[in-house]
């Protein structure tokens, strides 16, 4: 494959879904659908968790928080894609590719930090009830978002740093629907140690650590769990994680296979599906999650709709 000095080149080229002219209409009306379906939903968490007084606990100022990065997240790829099949044009600029990249890892990690975040909440509600109210005061719980923060932006400037280093590129075709960082480190002409160094610190250090966190949390929450004698106490201790187990599950099982394993072997059409779950599927179920399995929320969410009414 010829090598191609990053001078000459000033686009890249997005893969598609599908190149059949007859599906085009029926993936934008899907990726449309789901796009609004996650800015309504996630607006609709917001508005109940603002709107309610007995809402304005810890746990759901972190929801709230995530409900906006999830729609932040999915707002940095799911807006060029409908453009790109409406247009039938999946070129994006160097500099646009670049800046896809930067806000898709913010708002990933934040997301990423968030979820740590909300699993800590859990545990200290469970693990340390008595205690729950000092520990989780509003100070730690706006620190804990700043924290996030700063870690996310940390991620998207490291990054950035290293793809802004790349001085040619072997071709001009991302193999995703946006400009996935894998992907783009996969294309540059740098020495592939070096990539795959980067890969997996970065992943290390922003991905395994927080999931090792959440284990944790979770390991010390079941252990407590198991402790209580009465079996409707444990199921009403489960049933305040069981949501927030879903969304992680949900949105780990996806992102780490797809960042990781793509710094060893990648499959385009996998990896699009992969990158579609976390990106797109996952923000769009999490206020269903979130509401259908929370009684407050959906509490919430009824009377704001008798009062609309």
């Amino acid at each position: 494959m010829e090598t191609h000095n990053l001078t000459y080149i000033s686009e890249f080229q997005l893969l598609g879904f599908s190149e059949d002219p007859d599906l085009q209409s029926i993936l934008f009306g899907l990726f449309l659908s789901m796009y609004l379906v996650t800015v309504l939903g996630n607006l609709l968490i917001i508005l109940a968790v603002t709107s309610d007084s007995h809402l304005h606990t810890p746990m759901y100022f972190f929801l709230s928080n995530l409900s906006f990065v999830d729609i932040c997240f999915t707002s940095t790829t799911v807006p060029k894609m409908t453009a790109d099949i409406i247009t039938h044009s999946r070129v994006i600029s160097y500099e646009g590719c670049l800046t896809q990249m930067s806000f898709f890892l913010l708002f990933a990690s934040m997301d990423d930090m968030l979820l740590t975040v909300m699993a800590y909440d859990r545990f200290v509600a469970i693990c340390h009830p008595l205690h729950y109210a000092a520990i989780m005061n509003p100070r730690l719980c706006v620190l804990l978002i700043f924290i996030s923060v700063f870690v996310s932006l940390l991620d998207s400037q490291l990054h950035d740093l290293v793809a802004l280093k790349f001085t040619c590129f072997k071709d001009v075709e991302i193999a995703n629907f946006f400009c996935h960082p894998s992907q783009v480190f996969n294309l540059s002409c740098s020495d592939t140690l070096f990539k795959t160094m980067v890969t997996y610190f970065v992943g290390a250090i922003f991905g395994i650590i927080p999931m090792s966190l959440i284990l944790f949390s979770y390991y010390k929450i079941v252990s407590s769990i198991l402790k209580i004698s009465s079996s409707v106490g444990r199921y009403k201790a489960f049933s305040t994680c069981s949501s927030h187990v879903l969304v992680v599950c949900l949105f780990y099982g996806t992102s780490i296979g797809v960042y990781l394993g793509s710094a060893v072997s990648y499959s385009p059409r996998k990896g699009m599906v992969a990158s579609l779950m976390y990106t797109v599927v996952t923000p769009m179920l999490n206020p269903f999650i979130y509401s259908l399995r929370n009684r407050e929320i959906s509490s919430t969410l009824r009377r704001l709709h008798t009062w609309q009414i």
